[in-house]
């Protein structure tokens, strides 16, 4: 299974990279490819790091600004043209997404899968890892949306909060099992 994970290239505290090395082992302990957006920095680097250490392939998509912060030794790296481009080439090859940490490049990438979901122009499962509770308020908001009427779809046919990497995973296995 190619699993995409969006996050954050910044260095952070233990309280993000450990969840984030945390999936990535898990990710790659079970034969799965990380899809990512190839860089060698922060918790894009201690993802990877974990993913590849634990016998994962790594597929990265880089943008060409961004090319001097590519992972090198990635299994297979893409360079997009732009950051539109690197989004779309991120959700054409993956199976499943999994949301973590991230500032605002994270969340149009996390906004772009879920206006997908919720037009029914993809059904890959989508996973919010809510590290440290750090989405607490965008799940809250999410909630928010769906018992207004914003949401044309059930807020769980769209996303599925996990608060720790193990039930990501679970989460998606289970998902793209049943398939």
């Amino acid at each position: 299974m190619n699993i995409c994970v969006f996050l954050s290239a910044a260095d952070l505290d233990e309280r993000y990279t450990r969840p984030a090395r945390e999936f990535g082992e898990l990710l790659g302990k079970a034969g799965h490819t990380l899809v990512w957006g190839g860089s060698d920095t922060g918790l894009m680097k201690v993802v990877a790091d974990g993913a590849h250490g634990a016998g994962g392939r790594l597929l990265g998509v880089s943008v060409e600004f961004l090319a001097n912060k590519a992972r090198p030794g990635t299994d297979e790296m893409i360079v997009a043209a732009d950051l539109a481009e690197r989004k779309k080439l991120l959700l054409e090859k993956a199976d499943a997404v999994v949301i973590m940490v991230g500032g605002t490049g994270t969340l149009d990438e996390a906004t772009e899968i879920l206006e997908l979901k919720k037009h029914g122009r993809t059904e890959k499962p989508v996973v919010l890892l809510n590290t440290a509770g750090f989405y607490d308020g965008l799940a809250e908001q999410f909630r928010r949306m769906e018992e207004e009427g914003f949401l044309p779809r059930p807020l769980a046919e769209l996303v599925f909060v996990a608060e720790e990497p193990a039930g990501a995973l679970a989460y998606l296995e289970e998902r793209l099992a049943a398939r």
